[in-house]
């Protein structure tokens, strides 16, 4: 079908980001990685290739099992992409979510100290 490519195309069209713009957006910030080596959104891939992303605090790995140009759904695009996360890097999002402090909706202004917590959570870089 495809010899390569975009790899912010290819994200989006497998459903690893919403939108192609937020895949644009995140490879341009350095989140998107081959080879352990940030990549701009032009950046041609082909199949076999290892995705890493950067989602604080996990690092996800992908592998390219084919390439697709347009969205497709969920189900097939599990023919196209096969995530080879360990389990261990999900374990850290689990314990980041428990030390999150929870501020319940109408409660007023969080604390100051909340807010650094919650300041820290979102800032929080691999």
């Amino acid at each position: 079908m495809f010899e390569n490519l975009r790899i912010d195309k290819y994200l989006w069209a497998v459903r690893v980001f919403k939108t192609r713009n937020i895949a644009t957006e995140e490879c341009k910030k350095g989140r998107v990685l081959i080879d352990t080596f940030p990549v701009k959104p032009s950046r041609t891939i082909k199949t076999g290739d290892i995705i890493q992303i950067k989602v604080p605090p996990v690092l996800r790995t992908f592998k390219v099992l084919g390439l697709i140009d347009k969205r497709v759904s969920a189900v097939i695009a599990k023919d196209y992409v096969l995530e080879t996360t360990p389990e261990s890097e999900f374990e850290k999002l689990k314990l980041a979510r428990n030390t999150y402090v929870q501020h319940d909706k109408g409660a007023g202004r969080p604390t100051k100290k909340s807010r650094r917590l919650i300041e820290k959570f979102k800032d929080d870089e691999i």
